[in-house]
């Protein structure tokens, strides 16, 4: 950590990672420790959300014909396995990150490449491979909002963690990963994160640093509608 990799939470960002209902405990796309870290993840949420900081979300959805399944999962959804369908209950993020209960991905929207508004500061985006940059207006709408330091949080950090981490640094993000409210890491994984200026801390010590942060207080109740029509760069 240095001068330059050091987060600044002022201007902060928190990431979810594809928390969606399959990759629960007993799921079709079960990833151990996911339901596990569900209570750290909604401990930061609820941070952000006090102080009315921006949340991104990030999620998975496979289409019914598999068109746009990576090409290592083609195969089983062609043959009928069901994973992050698109309309299904499945692919829906998990109802323990929402005060209220349940928000509705719309996913014709999402898969049109824009972007889902569920409140003034929180946001979902859908992205078509591993990468939370790769094809997705994330970028455009984090430079809009001033964001320079990103919080990582969710499922499974080998796979679409690692690679949005490895994509926020070549864009010179400072990068927080928050090691007790993701699912999947290892010791060699952090010591890695370590190695590229990743900050790797638990969750109480983010929910200590949002909550110091000069950010105006006050809760703010989830929407529902439509989400706003912000395009990916293709």
């Amino acid at each position: 950590m240095n001068k330059y990799t050091k987060p600044n939470f002022e201007s902060s960002a928190v990431i979810t990672i594809d928390t969606q209902c399959d990759t629960l405990d007993g799921q079709p796309l079960e990833i151990p420790g996911t339901s596990d870290v569900l209570p750290n993840i909604k401990k930061i949420l609820g941070a952000y959300r006090e102080k009315r900081m921006p949340i991104v979300h990030i999620v998975r959805i496979y289409k019914k014909d598999g068109s746009n399944v990576d090409l290592c999962r083609k195969e089983v959804v062609e043959n009928g396995e069901e994973m992050l369908l698109e309309g299904s209950s499945g692919c829906e993020l998990a109802s323990e990150m929402f005060q209220a209960g349940n928000v509705n991905l719309d996913t014709d929207l999402l898969l049109s490449g824009k972007m889902q508004e569920i409140s003034n500061h929180e946001t979902i985006i859908y992205k078509p491979r591993w990468g939370a940059f790769y094809e997705t207006p994330l970028e455009s709408h984090l430079k809009r909002l001033r964001v320079d330091t990103l919080v990582y949080v969710g499922c499974n950090f080998p796979n679409c963690p690692r690679t949005s981490i490895y994509e926020a640094s070549e864009r010179d993000f400072k990068i927080v990963l928050v090691e007790d409210a993701i699912s999947g890491l290892y010791s060699k994984g952090k010591e890695e994160m370590l190695n590229i200026g990743v900050l790797v801390v638990n969750a109480e010590a983010i929910e200590n640093a949002i909550i110091a942060t000069s950010h105006f207080g006050g809760r703010e109740e989830v929407r529902r509608p439509r989400g706003a029509s912000f395009s990916a760069r293709r």
